[in-house]
């Protein structure tokens, strides 16, 4: 980008507003930052949020029975179904992960046990 010219062009008319929004931005930005970052603030911010968090609740909730009655009447899983699957298998994945953990330490028990193989004939030992 080429250098801000700050100087005076008689032959640009629009030179003179664009230096005046730049001028009421700085100033708008400089009495924003001042405004955000006083206690004030965060607290009226905080009691909006509370206050909105709220009253949000009795939308939400009403909002998730419905999907809840319209997802069973499309024969669809809800949200409850799917956490209670998910909780219901995860126990057995780990089971599953403990029996497969155990099985390669036997057969590798059953390797070293067996010793190191020759091969006499071609294509013997290959599964």
């Amino acid at each position: 980008m080429s250098p801000k010219n700050d100087t005076f062009n008689p032959f640009d008319p629009t030179g003179v507003l664009k230096n005046l929004r730049d001028a009421n931005l700085d100033a708008w930005s400089k009495t924003m930052i001042q405004l955000v970052n006083t206690e004030a603030y965060a607290q009226a911010t905080a009691t909006l949020l509370d206050t909105w968090l709220t009253g949000s609740v009795q939308f939400r909730k009403a909002l998730e029975a419905a999907m809840t009655q319209v997802l069973t009447n499309l024969n669809m899983p809800t949200r409850a179904d799917v956490t209670g699957l998910a909780e219901r298998l995860t126990p057995i994945e780990l089971r599953l992960d403990d029996l497969e953990a155990k099985l390669d330490e036997s057969q590798r028990a059953a390797r070293k046990a067996a010793g190191p193989k020759t091969r006499s004939h071609p294509g013997e030992g290959v599964a």
